[in-house]
């Protein structure tokens, strides 16, 4: 293998140039650089898993790597399998792709022994048990929902290396809201913390910062793991948490052999303790980095890019690495559109007609996607999907091979598939075990959860059909081993029904026509976020990701007014200005949010506002805590300006966790009918 380069039919050669050939200039640059400290900067739609995947097989054949000694690590397990599939396809075995948490577990179960005195402990898969013990013991009140809000409090400050005695501090600093006050937060993660250690179990956090540990104080495990792992990559670098970097930190021991992949202006998980820093000051760290730049976007028309462009464009800059702007490759498409509603069943009315005429034209369900900020505005939609007789499925609920009807397929699957199966046979055979649960192939129900269980029953048998095109032999065993990996992989199969997902949830996705809603001051960018510039840039950088998610056909929308009737006050998002035609951008991003932050507290509104400061200010004299205990200013803009009518619409604004519901749930209602 210390051949690289020889005469002509050299076989590693000719391999190494046939993958450099699939390749365009930048992603071939890339791919050539094995060696040193690399900064690939891929912009959306850049071909950035083609590019590391040819890059390591490249390494490979040109003797470059080894492929056992090559690490590559990313965030999903399905991103994680999407590795290996390529590679395997470029002919490249052996090499490691796995997620951190994967990758931190494979190497503390060997070396546990010696790091630990003994075998691998318990993994806590589920934190709110002990977390609700924890809250006991510190005599919070809690439900379920203030407890997942509390264990997302302990993830994060765990993977922000925070301990209980920092939290608060560290909370504050970061405009956190938390659950409770952060004091009472810093004593449940305190409790939860020896909870575990008596109980001797680690939880995914753990994981991390153990393996970082028995690197950086035993010698001899360090010498094992970089001795078998010489060259890494880390895919979604701009998304790393001080955790994983400490981890990556560990692994390399000075070294200077890694290539991360990542894009500055899809940093959108901040407020899980993801630190852009990392990706921004690579070249400071490294100053004989390579940087290379994807910009060639074969996903999108030149018409999406160009509106993806102009809005990030209107971002101030950004220190540390070299910005990216998109070029379009594809052929030309329509214009991005623009709608602006009087409410918002009308939006959702509109937008569920609009895909009703996709799917009657011809583009599958399955193709198109609904993007919203919060989870909360997804059941106008639902409501009105269902009205127009258009099948959808909600992105972010329950994972499909957790769901029950597809566990009692695959187990009803894997029974049939011992007792062998005709060559030939596997879509009848399929279609036959699954008519055995009462699914009906030809008669969907008309909606809710049965539609939903036939539909993930039917993704099973399209998946099916498309394996026998692909491979007319395979049988039934064969496709339950598929289910399987799949499954690992968390690789769903395609579900026919137009995607409701939150921005965040389409991150890594894409369609051919996608419809960006709810755009409006208060929700993009987001209440909370407003008194923060770096978490108002944030929010343009989280339509940046929805808007690039369509292929062909991107519409942008908004409604005036949250219910029919009601006053028409609501600002269109500020980040649209400059994007509707007619519209101009805004020159100075801080008048202008102060500008905004007048117009949202106008009228109405803003009487609803001054009620509810008022209000705030008694209930918080009579407990003797200050005012923003009670409910920030940002949440009390919130309310003022979405005028929830019930404790369930109040409940899904941010800010509004079950604790404070409880409290103070009834008199802002009582407060906002006054």
């Amino acid at each position: 293998m210390s051949q690289i380069a020889g005469a002509p039919g050299d076989v590693r050669v000719e391999g190494a140039e046939a993958v450099l050939a699939q390749l365009d200039d930048e992603q071939r640059a890339a791919a050539r650089a094995v060696s040193g400290p690399v900064c690939i900067l891929a912009g959306a739609g850049t071909g950035k898993t083609r590019t590391i995947t040819h890059r390591i097989a490249y390494g490979v054949h040109t003797g470059a790597f080894v492929p056992e000694q090559v690490l590559a690590v990313t965030f999903t397990a399905r991103a994680a399998g999407e590795l290996r599939s390529r590679l395997a396809g470029l002919g490249v075995g052996g090499v490691q792709a796995r997620t951190f948490h994967a990758a931190a577990m494979r190497q503390l179960r060997y070396f546990a022994p010696r790091v630990l005195g003994g075998p691998m402990p318990e993994l806590v898969e589920n934190k709110l048990r002990l977390v609700a013990a924890a809250a006991s013991r510190s005599r919070l009140s809690t439900d379920r929902t203030s407890l997942r809000d509390l264990a997302s409090e302990i993830e994060w400050a765990k993977t922000t290396l925070a301990t209980p005695d920092d939290y608060p501090a560290r909370a504050q600093a970061a405009g956190r809201e938390p659950p409770f006050e952060p004091a009472a937060v810093a004593r449940v993660y305190a409790s939860y913390e020896s909870a575990k250690q008596r109980d001797g179990a680690l939880d995914f956090e753990d994981l991390l910062l153990v393996t970082a540990f028995a690197l950086e104080e035993h010698p001899d495990v360090a010498r094992q793991v970089r001795g078998q792992y010489r060259h890494y990559v880390v895919d979604e670098y701009q998304d790393v948490n001080p955790l994983q970097q400490r981890l990556l930190d560990a692994w390399l021991g000075g070294r200077a052999d890694v290539c991360v992949v990542g894009d500055p202006n899809q940093t959108i998980y901040s407020f899980t303790g993801a630190d852009p820093d990392y990706l921004l000051g690579f070249a400071d760290r490294y100053p004989d980095a390579e940087v290379v730049k994807l910009e060639r976007d074969y996903r999108s028309t030149p018409q999406v890019v160009a509106l993806a462009n102009k809005l990030i464009g209107q971002a101030p800059p950004r220190r540390g690495l070299p910005g990216l702007r998109l070029l379009g490759q594809r052929a030309e498409g329509p214009a991005p559109r623009f709608f602006e509603h009087p409410d918002e069943p009308t939006e959702a009315a509109a937008v569920a007609q609009a895909c009703r005429a996709l799917v009657e034209a011809g583009t599958p369900a399955a193709e198109i996607a609904v993007l919203f900020r919060i989870n909360a505005q997804s059941e106008v939609y639902e409501n009105a999907l269902s009205a127009a007789g258009v099948p959808y499925v909600l992105r972010g609920g329950e994972r499909f091979f957790e769901r029950p009807e597809v566990r009692e397929a695959v187990l009803l699957l894997r029974g049939a598939a011992a007792g062998g199966t005709e060559p030939g046979a596997l879509v009848p055979t399929v279609r036959d075990v699954l008519a055995s649960t009462g699914w009906v192939e030809h008669r969907p129900p008309p909606g809710g959860a049965a539609r939903d269980r036939w539909q993930s029953l039917a993704a099973l048998v399209d998946l099916a059909v498309d394996l026998v095109a692909e491979d007319p032999t395979m049988e039934l065993a064969g496709f339950v081993a598929h289910l399987a990996a799949r499954a690992d992989a968390q690789h769903a199969p395609t579900v026919q029904g137009v995607t409701l997902a939150s921005m965040h949830a389409a991150k890594g996705l894409e369609w051919d026509a996608v419809f960006v809603v709810g755009l409006v001051d208060g929700v993009l960018p987001i209440s909370q976020s407003l008194s923060r510039p770096d978490a108002v840039e944030e929010e343009r950088r989280l339509l940046y990701v929805a808007v690039t998610r369509a292929r062909e056909q991107l519409t942008l929308s908004w409604s005036l007014a949250r219910n029919p009737g009601g006053r028409r006050s609501r600002p269109r998002s500020r980040f649209l200005d400059g994007l509707v035609p007619g519209s101009t951008p805004t020159a100075a991003p801080a008048p202008r949010r102060q500008k905004r932050a007048k117009v949202v507290l106008e009228g109405e509104a803003g009487e609803r506002f001054e009620r509810l400061r008022a209000w705030r200010s008694e209930t918080a004299a009579s407990a003797s805590v200050p005012a923003y205990v009670v409910f920030t200013d940002a949440t009390l803009q919130a309310i003022a300006e979405t005028r929830p009518a019930s404790l369930r619409e109040l409940a899904a604004l941010p800010g509004i966790g079950a604790r404070k519901l409880e409290l103070y749930g009834e008199d802002v209602l009582a407060t906002l009918s006054a």
